[in-house]
């Protein structure tokens, strides 16, 4: 629960005019009682405390112009009487509040952490790169000021170990394909973004921060065996291709010989079959081309 609480100040143009009249009032005053004492026209059992109280006066003066303050749009002020939390000024504009507060100022705006590229194992062990760019602001001044020493450092720091946290729940990438497919940080972004999100915003909630958006911003296999891991990728590319050649293939030949078939082009027996469709599958899935050797005599 939120024990951030919103702080009504006095407006600080009132305040302001009334310090500018009182000024010279005061220093009138002031130069008045002197001369009225310089000249024995007033008793100093009498004009002796009025310079006191008038001297209290301007010093009151000066001490109303420290509670003057200046807010920008979705810029803050947290306010501290004595040790004691007395409220949170959001409303942009020009205030004057209590001149013994202690006034902390906390930016609303948002933040973006980019933060480091980490070495962390994945969730098979191997050895990757990661990093995240994180989208944050202040949803709660009192928790950002009195619940964690520096609310910024705590948000690096934080952020940092949710990321190697998230990097080792995930493999890298899924190697198997169809209903046995599992999540992984390559293949399923977006997912592993959401989760980033969701325990960054657990995490760094703590310290009354939201947490707008995050999404990884670096993804790589360790130097040590990025090489290895691309042999591999590229041998998973290279049967997924063969797979898909050799479908394509066998529908072309079942879609030759049953053309042969229906229109009683040519009738072949099942030796012949066997050898026209080895001939035709090698034609089809060769990776060179083909160079046929052409019967001019009989058809056997």
């Amino acid at each position: 629960m939120s024990n951030e609480r919103i702080y009504k100040p006095w407006s600080g143009w009132g305040m302001l005019v009334l310090n500018i009249l009182a000024f010279p009032a005061l220093m009138v005053s002031f130069v008045y009682v002197v001369t009225r004492l310089d000249s024995q026209q007033m008793a100093p059992i009498t004009g002796v405390p009025m310079l006191i109280g008038i001297l209290l006066l301007l010093g009151c003066n000066g001490l109303v112009s420290a509670g003057f303050i200046i807010l920008q749009p979705n810029l803050a002020a947290v306010l501290v009487l004595f040790g004691r939390y007395i409220g949170t000024v959001k409303d942009n504009g020009f205030w004057w509040v209590n001149p013994f507060a202690s006034k902390r100022r906390v930016s609303l705006r948002a933040h973006n952490l980019n933060s480091e590229k980490l070495k962390v194992n994945d969730k098979a062990g191997n050895p990757i790169e990661i990093a995240a760019v994180i989208v944050w602001r202040v949803r709660d001044t009192f928790a950002s000021c009195f619940d964690v020493e520096n609310y910024v450092d705590y948000v690096t720091t934080q952020s940092e170990s949710a990321l190697r946290h998230l990097a080792s729940a995930y493999p890298y990438d899924s190697w198997e394909e169809g209903p046995d497919q599992v999540e992984s940080l390559r293949g399923n972004i977006d997912e592993v973004s959401l989760a980033l999100e969701k325990e960054l915003q657990v995490r760094l909630g703590k310290a009354g921060v939201e947490v707008m958006e995050a999404r990884l911003s670096h993804l790589a296999y360790a130097s040590e065996i990025a090489g290895a891991m691309l042999q591999r990728q590229q041998a998973s590319a290279i049967i997924a291709a063969r797979q898909k050649i050799v479908e394509g293939a066998v529908g072309m030949v079942q879609m030759a010989l049953e053309k042969l078939s229906r229109d009683n082009i040519v009738e072949l027996d099942a030796e012949r079959r066997a050898a026209m469709v080895s001939n035709l599958l090698v034609v089809l899935c060769g990776e060179k081309e083909a160079h046929p050797v052409i019967n001019a005599g009989s058809l056997y």
